[in-house]
């Protein structure tokens, strides 16, 4: 039985050994494809490494950069209700078209009273300019008619007057022979009648010559009416201009109860209801142009130097993985982002720590079929040459 036993336990060890060569390929195999796999990690980590280290050597990468725009807040700059509120939040807008419509009834009847006070204020005017025509035809040749008595009456005046000197001279001449006796008294009597008549021809002219005098004055008097027109015409020009100074500011102030889009853009989101009242300076409405878009990037300042405008930056969108954008540096900012905090960081302890701080920097990015928006999370890498 002993010896049966011992025959059986050689057989099972002779089988063992058998097998041992098969197993120990097995293990083997499988460490060769262990360190394989296990190189092949290394290597690929290594690139990995290589190619992370050769990116951030070249390339100023921002993980927590947003996209940005122009947001316009549109208010009123009068009071009235609202009417109407053709935009929608979310719809396209081309500039110039109507966002808000504020009731315009008042403002509509304010500048038909302007205009109808201009018309009257024009044909007075023409009034006024068609009488001083008038008058001017009037009295232009009256005055001359006038002035030319005037003239005549004059040189008449002063011929008498000269006769009137000779005649006097002859009559006392005449008299100073008649006490001499060498002319007759009948003949001293025709020099004083003919001295006495000269001085009443000499007085008529005198009397010609104010006559014609006052005629003058009298056309002189009717032709300062029109100096008189003339004053109240420039009067009315200054209440023309008074008048074309409203006109053009209740024209303002209809065309502002109609609020435009200044540029094209999409509306963001609107403030007002048709039928509420709002008041001047009061918000309505947030729109933004969605062809001018930009991403703002926070560099720190050790790698500021680095950066230059016109640098390109590839934009990796948070919202699209597979969409990439390249944009351009236009713009590097010339103080840090803790300068624009509304709250200041006073140091009242004495204690510091010392902590890098960003300057923001621009880069314009163009719009892709709509899909970028204001406030998306992206990704920048900018090119850079170190020096």
């Amino acid at each position: 039985m002993d010896k049966q036993t011992d025959s059986q336990s050689e057989a099972q060890a002779g089988a063992s050994d058998s097998q041992l060569p098969q197993g120990g390929s097995d293990s083997g195999l499988r460490r060769l494809l262990g360190r394989g796999l296990l190189l092949a990690a290394v290597a690929v980590g290594l690139a990995g490494l290589i190619y992370w280290v050769y990116g951030r050597y070249t390339n100023v990468v921002v993980y927590d950069a947003r996209i940005k725009a122009d947001m316009v807040m549109m208010s009123s700059r009068i009071d009235g209700w609202v009417t109407d509120v053709p935009a929608s939040e979310g719809n396209k807008v081309e500039a110039g078209k109507p966002l808000i419509v504020i009731d315009d009834r008042e403002s509509t009847l304010r500048l038909r009273e302007i205009d109808a006070q201009r018309k009257s204020m024009r044909a007075e005017r023409g009034r006024i300019e068609a009488e001083i025509r008038m008058i001017d035809h009037q009295t232009q040749g009256r005055f001359q008619a006038s002035r030319a008595a005037l003239t005549a009456a004059e040189a008449a005046k002063a011929g008498m007057d000269t006769e009137l000197e000779q005649i006097r001279s002859d009559y006392e001449r005449g008299q100073s022979l008649l006490a001499k006796k060498v002319i007759s008294r009948q003949r001293w009597e025709s020099l004083r009648t003919a001295y006495r008549m000269a001085g009443q021809e000499v007085l008529k002219s005198e009397a010609d010559v104010a006559q014609a005098t006052a005629s003058v004055m009298e056309a002189q008097a009717d032709r300062q009416r029109i100096d008189v027109l003339q004053g109240r015409l420039a009067s009315l020009r200054f209440d023309e201009e008074r008048l074309d100074t409203q006109h053009e500011r209740q024209q303002l102030d209809l065309s502002d109860r109609t609020i435009k889009a200044p540029s094209n853009g999409t509306v963001d989101r609107t403030f007002v209801d048709p039928g509420e009242y709002v008041a001047r300076g009061q918000r309505l409405l947030l729109m933004h142009n969605s062809d001018v878009i930009w991403v703002e990037a926070n560099i720190k300042e050790t790698d500021i130097r680095d950066v230059k405008l016109g640098a390109k930056a590839k934009i990796l969108v948070d919202a699209y993985p597979d969409l990439e954008v390249v944009g351009e540096v236009v713009r590097i900012g010339n103080a840090a982002t803790n300068q624009f905090a509304l709250l200041p960081s006073p140091n009242p302890s004495g204690s510091f720590t010392k902590i890098t701080q960003r300057l923001p920097v621009k880069i314009a990015i163009p719009q892709t079929e709509g899909l970028l928006r204001p406030g998306m999370m992206v990704e920048v890498e900018i090119a850079i040459t170190r020096d």
